[in-house]
């Protein structure tokens, strides 16, 4: 699916968060490269997993055909900076429900774009007749954690050492959801 534009303006930086189109599919791999580089917080390494720019444009095409999924990017004078992807599926039992991951260069932190990003995403949620959101995160990801307990997600359950990550410990993943209705 798609959704209409929106401008923000948060500590002096204006953004817009849009629906991804074929011609970020580009920009999106090497920001999500540059952002897996970033941060331990998504499953993958810088390099592993990559998508291309094809592999995004056909994410991008079955995006937008699909009624319960919507690719969300932040932009920055015609840079990305960020995105959401949400996903549900076609299987009967459980269409009721989409599961949706953020990132954000880390230049970019602090601006309020992932709360934004989150916040339009529900709203479309909402307006779709998503009945529910799920997500993973990082048990460390204290920042994020507060943002989803804010808008409503509550603590689902907890995959116990889910992630080693580059210290040798592992970390738990906490599995949130977001009822509506």
């Amino acid at each position: 699916m798609r959704v209409a534009p929106k401008q923000f303006d948060v500590n002096n930086l204006r953004y817009t968060i849009r629906s991804a189109v074929e011609k970020d599919a580009k920009q999106l791999s090497e920001v999500r490269l540059q952002i897996d580089g970033e941060t331990e917080n998504f499953d993958r390494e810088k390099g592993e997993a990559f998508m291309d720019e094809s592999g995004f444009k056909q994410l991008i095409k079955e995006d937008t055909e699909a009624s319960n999924n919507l690719f969300l990017v932040a932009e920055e004078n015609d840079k990305i900076v960020g995105f959401l992807r949400g996903a549900g599926n076609k299987l009967k039992r459980t269409s009721h429900k989409v599961e949706f991951g953020i990132g954000i260069l880390q230049a970019y932190w602090g601006f309020g774009i992932g709360k934004n990003l989150l916040k339009e995403f529900i709203h479309w949620a909402d307006s779709n007749g998503i009945k529910k959101i799920s997500l993973h995160v990082l048990e460390t990801n204290e920042k994020a954690i507060k943002l989803y307990q804010n808008h409503g997600f509550e603590v689902e359950g907890v995959l116990k050492k889910d992630k080693l990550l580059s210290d040798g410990n592992y970390y738990s993943t906490i599995v949130m959801g977001r009822l509506n209705g």
